[in-house]
């Protein structure tokens, strides 16, 4: 179900990832989002990080709400993205772990990997990740202390 809100996504992607980044592009467009494509968008091989690095400065600075990383398994793209401060990038395949990625989390990035799900899987990722609240309450101890490490 998508939440009545709409928000401004910021979308990166290697060689592995592009084709379920267009496709999740084209989804959030659709439904009304804010698209920032900060790339890649061909089969030519290209450096995860670099990608990785784009799309964290957009959600840091607040040019964006969320970011969505997608690299061939979704692995590399987390690593990269959780190296920076104030990112706390979820790598997920499914949805129960979007939502509470969210609800207990805050997280504000998804990575995903684009061999390992296909574009229906990934939007019903991205639908319930934007449709989920932070919980706050008890979470938010425990968010603040990751921002300490």
């Amino acid at each position: 179900m998508m939440n009545a809100n709409t928000f401004t996504i910021a979308f990166g992607a290697d060689h592995g990832g592009f084709k379920l980044k267009d496709a999740l592009v084209a989804w959030a467009s659709a439904h009304g989002h804010t698209v920032l494509d900060l790339g890649t968008n061909n089969a030519e091989s290209v450096d995860y990080p670099d990608y990785a690095r784009l799309v964290c400065a957009k959600v840091l600075s607040g040019d964006a709400t969320y970011g969505v990383l997608v690299c061939g398994t979704g692995l590399g793209m987390s690593y990269a993205a959780n190296r920076h401060t104030g990112i706390r990038c979820a790598m997920v395949s499914e949805t129960t772990s979007a939502r509470l990625a969210r609800q207990h989390n805050n997280a504000n990035m998804l990575s995903l990997g684009g061999r390992m799900i296909g574009e229906e899987m990934g939007f019903d990722i991205l639908a319930t990740f934007l449709a989920t609240p932070f919980e706050g309450g008890r979470h938010e101890r425990r968010v603040a202390k990751i921002e300490t490490l």
